[in-house]
């Protein structure tokens, strides 16, 4: 089991480096994590919704994302409130005092028949902590941490993040407000995300290990330009306003400025990453009527509070902004987004925001929030031969939809995308609208981005609207995950005691074939 002394250290992708460090040494494993609080979900199979950290890691191990990886997941709605998704569907909506005073007991079976499930079925199971194991205000009725280390019988890795300063301190308090026999689960540390001479931090590393008697299994560096997502918006990149608009360039050549509204109640942030890899795009989360009016596209993405945001948009001027941009420029809506930029958004059941309000009137569609989510996964193909007034080809689409709201659409309404359901082609149904001008699109369809035929196709045709010149370089997103995941992987094989872990799990350590490549290569080049 990964513990974390705190959130952001990195625990999510140190369990998927390790899913996958384990994968290539032939073992059948899979990630668990009970208890997730994210905005951040994905679709299963099964159209079931887990945390989207949780299916990463299913795709480092290799198998296929399954509910008992992430039985629990809570989405903060606000007003101290969240919606809770118990085995991917929601269970209720509860306050935080509420939840751990009084459910998480109640949904403990639960969990522990979903460890049951991947433990039978799995050789190794890498859980993943939340937060901090040491939060002894919430500690009574955790079940993330040192409860689920001690049904699993897990050994247990604590790590820190030094990137963030304060990382002996934060191993030492951690372990020192565990109880003598909670301490004992806790087998080692590591020091995550280093930069600089691995030297230098050597006496800190003997201090702490004399310190809690327990060995540091490696000190991991720094592992740059990763497109692999984050688990929460500590991971989003900071990139001011001033610096994406420093030295505007105005030669044909230039970036395609993205400015995406960072809603209060950002969902699926994750949706863009794919997007921000691309040489051709410098992309903005964005809060200001500023950046709205100096970008080239505007994205309204998803919102776990749709209406709340769209209020929210609406004291800040940004409506206005959206419009006045959509009448000569382009704008885009994600889910949520697509529901904003519709006439009406009408809640009669209050699942997220009582009555009914008005939306940007940007696109010919009216939603109705209603108590079933829609969640599953969708391949489709583009609707029209155009985009943005571009023409383009036969064009590929593929995403998962996870969204509350039923959207009506006029007759006359022309649709984003005709999609089938994964399973096979008899569902197909139309998805999204495009505004008359053309200027306009929404769409249900979250990580619509990473299909690569997709997004390049968007670029060129965002482009050409603006009289800029196709994109000269265009990447292979799932290449470039695969590349990142494996050199994740190496990464953190080279900074552990591999052997250790593999012996925390009863299995023999080998190096494999390539790492042993690696070496030799090395040694004859010294």
């Amino acid at each position: 089991m990964v513990l974390g002394t705190s959130s952001h250290v990195g625990k999510s992708l140190l369990t998927a480096a390790l899913c996958r460090i384990f994968a290539q040494h032939g073992h059948r494993v899979a990630p668990f994590k009970s208890q997730n609080m994210s905005l951040n979900s994905a679709a299963t199979i099964e159209g079931l919704e887990i945390g989207r950290a949780q299916a990463l890691q299913a795709e480092a191990a290799g198998v296929a994302p399954s509910v008992h990886m992430n039985p629990i997941l809570i989405k903060p709605s606000g007003g101290n409130s969240s919606q809770v998704v118990v085995r991917g569907k929601i269970w209720g909506r509860v306050t935080a005092a509420e939840y751990h005073q009084r459910r998480v007991e109640e949904l403990l079976p639960i969990v522990r028949e979903s460890y049951n499930a991947l433990a039978a079925e799995y050789d190794v199971v890498i859980l993943e902590g939340a937060g901090s194991p040491a939060e002894i205000n919430l500690k009574q009725h955790d079940i993330a941490n040192i409860r689920m280390a001690e049904m699993a019988d897990a050994r247990c890795l604590l790590v820190g993040d030094i990137d963030r300063g304060g990382v002996f301190a934060s191993l030492l308090g951690t372990l020192e407000l565990l109880e003598p026999k909670e301490r004992e689960l806790v087998r080692g540390f590591a020091i995550n995300k280093f930069r600089g001479d691995a030297s230098l931090l050597e006496p800190g590393v003997h201090t702490i290990e004399d310190r809690v008697q327990k060995p540091c299994l490696g000190v991991i560096p720094y592992v740059h330009s990763l497109v692999l997502e984050e688990e929460d918006s500590l991971g989003l990149p900071v990139v001011t306003q001033a610096q994406w608009t420093s030295g505007l360039d105005r030669s044909s050549h230039r970036r395609l400025r993205v400015a995406v509204i960072a809603l209060p109640s950002f969902s699926n942030f994750t949706d863009f990453d794919s997007l921000r890899s691309e040489a051709s795009v410098s992309l903005l989360f964005c809060r200001t009527a500023e950046a709205i009016a100096q970008a080239d596209v505007v994205i309204v993405p998803g919102s776990k509070q749709t209406v709340d945001d769209l209020l929210w948009m609406r004291s800040q001027g940004l409506d206005v902004a959206i419009q006045k941009h959509a009448q000569t420029s382009l704008v885009v809506g994600i889910c949520g987004g697509m529901q904003m930029l519709g006439e009406t958004i009408t809640d009669p059941l209050g699942m997220e925001h009582d009555g009914t309000v008005a939306g940007l009137c940007l696109l010919p569609i009216q939603t109705t929030m209603q108590a079933d989510k829609v969640t599953r996964n969708v391949k489709g193909k583009m609707a029209a031969a155009a985009l943005f007034g571009q023409s383009i080809t036969d064009c590929q689409l593929s995403g998962y939809e996870i969204h509350i709201g039923q959207t009506s659409y006029q007759s006359e309404t022309t649709h984003f995308a005709v999609l089938f359901s994964e399973r096979g082609t008899a569902d197909t149904s139309k998805d999204g609208c495009v505004s008359i001008d053309m200027h306009v699109f929404g769409t249900y369809l979250h990580g619509i981005f990473d299909e690569d035929s997709f997004r390049h196709q968007f670029l060129r045709a965002a482009r050409s609207f603006h009289g800029l010149s196709a994109p000269r370089d265009l990447h292979l997103w799932k290449q470039l995950r695969e590349d990142s995941l494996n050199r994740l992987a190496r990464t953190v094989e080279d900074a552990l005691d591999m052997e250790m872990i593999f012996d925390w799990v009863g299995l023999p350590y080998k190096k494999t074939a390539s790492e042993i490549h690696s070496h030799l290569r090395e040694g004859t080049a010294g």
